[in-house]
């Protein structure tokens, strides 16, 4: 386990406009404030179009993570997630996690992993931003190179 305490910085309540892509907007977001890594501790929203993470495949190593998308339409998500700073590329690398229930399918739900959206209406964040320690994403190999968070 990984311990640290966290010192926050600034906190935003950011209001995406309609046609929005998620991430993108995200990026930007952090562009023009200056913002290199935060905690995402809530967000709502409409979404037009997303993919989650998943699969109806059998899978050659159930432990192995999932990347493939589902695509779904016309959803009404909430999640969280958090921003890390990749020194590499010199970009923020947005973690989000989101709960969507289709509208025009009873809201069935699926919960995942969030690779894409766009949104349709509204999406209102909350946003943290953590000024210390550095946070990064760090491939592990052992583990699928996943990049998992940690605290420099």
């Amino acid at each position: 386990m990984q311990r640290r305490e966290l010192t926050p910085g600034r906190t935003f309540g950011v209001v995406f406009e309609h046609g929005d892509d998620f991430f993108d907007t995200i990026k930007r977001f952090c562009a023009e404030t200056g913002v290199r890594q935060a905690y995402i501790p809530m967000f709502l929203a409409g979404f037009a179009e997303a993919e989650l993470a998943g699969t109806c495949e059998r899978v050659g190593d159930p432990k192995a993570p999932v990347w493939s998308p589902v695509y779904l339409e016309n959803l009404e998500a909430l999640g969280c997630g958090s921003i890390a700073y990749d020194e590499a590329s010199g970009e923020v690398v947005p973690h989000i996690h989101a709960a969507v229930g289709m509208r025009h399918h009873g809201a069935t739900g699926h919960t995942s992993h969030l690779l894409r959206a766009q949104v349709q209406f509204v999406t209102e964040m909350l946003i943290v931003e953590i000024v210390a320690p550095p946070m990064r994403r760090v491939v592990h190999q052992s583990l699928y190179n996943v990049s998992l968070l940690s605290f420099a």
